[in-house]
């Protein structure tokens, strides 16, 4: 296969994204993911305290991250609430020491937008609402920032508890509020070129529900905006496996993958030297790229 540039159908696929800059028709970004909270579904408070939040961080842009994420309140509503005060104390020391020791791309996971304006003043790119900018003055603060914007689908949104979640057709329901929510943010005045899409995958959705969703994933990439998949150790993962929280490693890199032939360009991951090999292969068998070391296998 050519290395040939194939369009991808994506809005603007080359972007400008903090210091970093994206052809999203031929390169995956690596989001590694950095929960400065005590309750997180898979780390479970170890990267909690600011000098371990810190260390993950730069960790993960030396093994390749293209992209640190960085949160202070979990989605689940198994939590205590916490203040926007207490939030952007978590979230702004943390961006502001990444901010400092390296040019990857900081996103800050927040539905809040006092917690927004306050990540993007120490140091913050983008924004990841995990709300679907739901929140009244979220859309506000990102135009005025400029800020970019992850527009992700949930039901009932961060801390409230969604009981048996239901759909009719969950890939269909969830573009349609992706498409509504799309339009929510341009006549806000947030540009297209800044604006990502999320299914959210296991947000309000059960097992089925989520391999639906990766297996129609096109339906959702052909809205035209990058799509970024949260799918890293996610419940979906171990229960098709059969795998508790700490074994899921190979079906997340498996989901990945599937994920980005479907069109998938951003990938929000716990173990990112793992992922960064997958999608460095992936990307050469597309042809979006060459080997890194010479031929050996020359006759």
């Amino acid at each position: 296969m050519s290395g040939a540039r194939l369009s991808s159908g994506i809005i603007s696929p080359v972007r400008r994204i903090g210091r970093r800059e994206f052809d999203f028709d031929r390169q995956i970004a690596v989001m590694a993911i950095v929960n400065r909270t005590p309750n997180s579904f898979h780390d479970q408070g170890r990267t909690y305290e600011l000098d371990h939040a810190v260390a993950a961080a730069t960790k993960a842009v030396d093994e390749g991250a293209d992209w640190v994420d960085i949160g202070g309140f979990a989605f689940s509503a198994a939590q205590t609430r916490i203040g926007v005060a207490e939030e952007i104390d978590r979230v702004a020391p943390v961006i502001a020491h990444v901010r400092a020791a390296t040019d990857a791309v900081i996103s800050v996971d927040t539905h809040r937008p006092e917690v927004a304006a306050a990540a993007i003043e120490a140091g913050a790119d983008v924004i990841n609402d995990t709300n679907g900018l739901r929140e009244p003055g979220m859309a506000e603060v990102a135009a005025r920032t400029g800020a970019v914007v992850i527009v992700t689908h949930s039901l009932g949104g961060p801390g409230k508890r969604v009981f048996r979640p239901s759909y009719d057709d969950v890939v269909s329901e969830v573009a349609d509020y992706l498409r509504e929510r799309v339009s929510f943010a341009l006549e806000g005045g947030i540009a297209a070129d800044k604006i990502i899409i999320d299914p959210g995958h296991d947000l309000n959705k059960n097992t089925f529900h989520s391999l639906e969703l990766t297996r129609r994933l096109e339906e959702i990439t052909a809205i035209g905006y990058p799509t970024l998949v949260a799918l890293s150790n996610k419940d979906f993962i171990g229960e098709t496996l059969d795998r508790p929280q700490g074994e899921r490693k190979e079906g997340t890199i498996a989901a990945n993958v599937v994920s980005i032939l479907k069109g998938a360009r951003i990938l929000r991951v716990h173990d990112v030297a793992a992922t960064v090999a997958s999608v460095r292969m992936t990307e050469a068998v597309l042809g979006w790229r060459g080997p890194v070391a010479p031929s050996h296998n020359l006759a």
